[in-house]
């Protein structure tokens, strides 16, 4: 936002706001809005574009002999500018190409030696004296584009004085507040809170406040001021406000016999300061209104509207588009409003979108005789999304999606009023009509109550409470103080506080209890913590005491469950597989390929995509998804692996909340490969559990038809198992039905398992460390043939278990899976190959002694198993 400070200066010096807010100079000036409110993007020094600039008066105009567009001009300077050539009246001689150059106007002329506004800071333009097809011309005769104060290059500027104050060689610099001048473009994100602060008045006040400087508000800023009386015939006007929670306020009013026109030269200056270009004076008038407030107005021509309404009056109709409804905006762009639009309307057709732009039927131009002023305040949200989708970017947009009060809008009606009936003849032709739903209270948020105890304790400081009071009220703050024996006489902590918690909370801390009522522009003063920040800021954040916070060195407890994860997947990438991170979401039809029951899985109404419709009840399915674009992909070995969540409806948390459930799944595929891969996958899953101490005490209790939960319903009974150490299921492990692989298109060899986290966390003992033994090792196989119906994980157990009580002191001994095998033509019985791995820490075994162990648990499982050795 750019604001001039000679405008804020001269603004405050007529109203008698507050001093000079740049008595210690401009960049002190800078370095304080840095320190206390935020960033300054640029300082633009104006004043210095228009060195030399004089006003001038043209005396006499003719035409120029040797050229049909050209004008030989002789002008009044007052006689101030040296060096240059006059005629004996003092006059001096400037040759000029302009169609409205005319005796009798007033002129900014740019004397030889000047450089061009226009073109400072680019290539600057140097004039001087020089002939025109024979005729000298002594500088020129300036455009407003010339002069950096607009786009107009079609005719020089014609400056319009209302005040008759400008005379013939009056500096131009000076007479238009451009002497000295320095233009501050403040940034648009420190004020997104605070939509006073869009207008010029605000940005003084702030300004001011900052400093320790008081402000007050000119008089016409006020919550009820005089409107007058209609004083012409009456122009009917009828306003229906048909959104009032998206329009809490609509004001308009009509003026009869304006005179449109150009603006004075000194309202084109301000705005072209700010980068405002101009119109004419209605339209500059609403701009100029809206940059000194920061409440956007818009001007209808009256007679306009009532062309386009359905009878002998104006009608203005706040609505919603209807369906298919098109209006030609301002800027020439013709748009269907999308369907929730605040529009404005007459009572047959559309004239302008609330907040956002008028439209092109109903504007102001030079033909304009009558007017209504509107002043209205729009939903935020609701003009954003309209801006939005039709890429309108305006400065009432700006300012509307801040919030602006709704309370400020009679007194800049009012001052608008003013300003037509002064300076463009109008006369007010209606009653104002005041469409409020806001009532007539004196504050956008009631009183919020406080102690200085409170703010001193969020902010560090140690002010008083009349150091607070005095803060507050520089800005137009109300702040009344009170002992806490008196808390209701404001009706503090009850009645307007409405909460226990707060009062009971100031009722334990010491000190006068301050009452702080924003003014009516402040929307965003609506709990303490928003009456700290405003102190902090005004005395200062950079005035924060300099104090490292404490900090205890005592080490972070590390979380248990993401060093598990980190150590999962460490041990299965050391074992070949790999991570892969999918979508907590899935599709309902992957649910139902694997046998999943929708109905326990939670199903997302806002879906990010139309193939993730539901919450993944387990995590295998997701990698099975997986499986056939990596085969594919010519990947004929893999095994894939994750860590996630998962979710179920039949399972909640203590709060009767949806419980997150942590879980490992691991899918092993080999493509073109027979035979059993519950095995392979089984030895990435003892391998991990070999990690967590739990190798020695799981067990695989087979998976019957039936047995498995909603969750794991796509294994093959027969050829799964339920993980168990204990009583505590760990989770599932085998291999996929025939219908699963068939859906998803997997290989014959495949198979997984998927555990719980949480078991496992709780389970977990830790794997002990065992040194290598410095001698050799023996190694021995042996093969039993036993019954048909003996499952290998019943005799493996037995055999370890035998082993274990015959087994040497001071030896390491494992066994481990070398093959099972069943004849054709011997369907009762199968033979299982256990390799017997040995060592000993004390000296080398024989094989005498290994074979003397392998004799007495063969007795074993003879007697127990009637299994035979072979």
């Amino acid at each position: 936002m750019k604001i001039s400070l000679n405008f804020l200066k001269a603004m405050n010096a007529r109203y008698g706001c507050t001093g000079d807010i740049a008595a210690n100079g401009v960049d002190a000036l800078v370095e304080r809005i840095g320190a206390q409110l935020g960033a300054v993007e640029e300082v633009e020094r104006l004043g210095e574009k228009y060195q030399g600039i004089v006003v001038a008066k043209v005396v006499s105009c003719r035409k120029h002999e040797n050229s049909d567009h050209l004008n030989v001009c002789l002008i009044d300077d007052g006689g101030i500018t040296p060096d240059v050539k006059r005629d004996e009246n003092g006059l001096v001689q400037v040759v000029c190409g302009a169609p409205n150059v005319r005796e009798g106007l007033l002129v900014a002329w740019l004397p030889p030696g000047s450089t061009v506004p226009e073109s400072v800071g680019k290539d600057p333009f140097v004039l001087e004296a020089r002939e025109l097809r024979g005729v000298v011309s002594n500088g020129m005769l300036a455009s407003t584009r010339e002069l950096a104060l607009g786009d107009n290059h079609e005719g020089i500027l014609e400056i319009n004085d209302p005040f008759d104050k400008i005379k013939p060689g009056d500096d131009f610099a000076e007479a238009f507040r451009l002497k000295d001048d320095v233009v501050l473009d403040l940034e648009n994100k420190m004020f997104t809170h605070r939509p006073d602060c869009f207008g010029f008045l605000g940005v003084s006040r702030e300004l001011a406040g900052i400093q320790g400087m008081a402000f007050k508000s000119p008089d016409w800023y006020t919550l009820n001021p005089q409107i007058p009386a209609v004083e012409a015939e009456v122009l009917p006007l009828q306003v229906q406000n048909e959104l009032p929670e998206l329009v809490p306020r609509f004001c308009a009013i009509a003026m009869r016999d304006v005179q449109a026109g150009p603006s004075p030269t000194w309202l084109q200056a301000e705005l072209a300061k700010v980068g405002v270009r101009s119109i004419n004076n209605i339209v500059d008038y609403t701009n100029f209104f809206m940059l000194q407030t920061g409440q956007p107005l818009h001007a209808y021509d009256y007679d306009k509207v009532k062309a386009l309404s359905d009878g002998d009056e104006a009608a203005i109709v706040v609505r919603n588009p209807r369906p298919n409804e098109q209006i030609t905006l301002l800027n020439g762009k013709t748009i269907t409003p999308r369907s929730e639009a605040i529009m404005i309307a007459t009572d047959k057709q559309l004239i302008g979108i609330g907040g956002v732009m008028g439209g092109a039927e109903t504007e102001v131009d030079e033909t304009t005789t009558n007017v209504i002023i509107e002043v209205a305040s729009f939903d935020m949200y609701s003009i954003r999304r309209t801006s939005m989708a039709h890429g309108l970017f305006t400065d009432a947009v700006t300012r509307f999606n801040k919030g602006q009060s709704p309370l400020q809008n009679k007194a800049v009606l009012a001052r608008i009023v003013d300003e037509i009936r002064k300076f463009a003849a109008g006369k007010v032709a209606s009653e104002l009509i005041d469409s409020n739903s806001v009532g007539d209270r004196e504050w956008v948020h009631p009183p919020v109550p406080l102690t200085a105890a409170f703010v001193n304790s969020r902010l560090g400081f140690d002010l008083s409470a009349a150091e607070m009071k005095h803060l507050l009220e520089n800005v137009e703050f109300k702040v009344e103080l009170s002992r806490h024996s008196e808390p209701n006489r404001s009706g503090a902590l009850n009645s307007i506080q409405g909460d226990s918690e707060s009062s009971e909370s100031i009722a334990g801390e010491e000190g006068p209890l301050l009452t702080v009522t924003a003014p009516f522009w402040r929307t965003d003063i609506e709990t303490r913590e928003d009456v700290v920040e405003e102190v902090g800021r005004l005395y200062g954040f950079d005035k924060l005491p300099l104090q490292l916070p404490q900090r205890n060195v005592k080490p972070t407890a590390k979380n248990q469950l993401l060093e598990l994860k980190s150590q999962i997947r460490s041990n299965l990438v050391r074992a070949g597989a790999n991570e892969v991170l999918t979508y907590s979401f899935v599709h309902g039809n992957l649910l139902d390929k694997v046998g999943q029951d929708r109905a326990q899985a939670f199903k997302l109404s806002n879906a990010l995509s139309p193939d993730l419709q539901y919450y993944r009840l387990s995590l295998t399915p997701s990698l099975l998804e997986k499986v056939h674009p990596n085969i594919k992909a010519s990947y004929n070995e893999f095994a894939l692996f994750e860590l996630g969540k998962v979710h179920q409806q039949s399972i909640a948390d203590s709060d009767d909340l949806p419980a997150e459930l942590e879980r490992l799944a691991l899918v092993y595929a080999q493509d073109k490969k027979l035979g059993a891969a519950y095995y392979e996958v089984r030895a990435y899953l003892m391998n991990l559990l070999q990690m967590f101490g739990l190798a020695e005490k799981v067990r695989f209790v087979p998976l019957r038809a039936g047995e498995a939960d909603s969750a794991a319903t796509y294994y093959e009974p027969g050829r799964a198992a339920t993980i168990m150490v204990g009583d505590q299921i760990l989770g599932r492990i085998g291999e996929y039905k025939s219908s699963v692989r068939k859906a998803l298109k997997l290989p014959v060899y495949c198979a997984g398992f998927e555990l719980g986290l949480v078991p496992l966390q709780k389970l977990q003992t830790g794997q002990a460390y065992v040194p290598l033994s410095r001698f050799p090792k023996v190694t021995q196989d042996i093969t039993l043939k036993a019954s048909g119906s003996l499952s290998y994980q019943e005799l493996h157990q037995f055999m370890e278990a035998e082993l274990a009580k015959v087994q040497p002191a001071e030896t390491l001994l494992t066994l481990e899976p070398v093959d099972i095998y069943q004849r054709e033509d011997d369907s009762e019985h199968k033979q299982i190959t256990l390799r017997l791995n040995i060592t000993s820490y004390e000296r080398t075994l024989t094989d005498t002694e290994v074979n003397h162990l392998l004799d007495t648990v063969a007795a074993a499982a003879k007697e127990k198993f009637n299994a035979e050795r072979i």
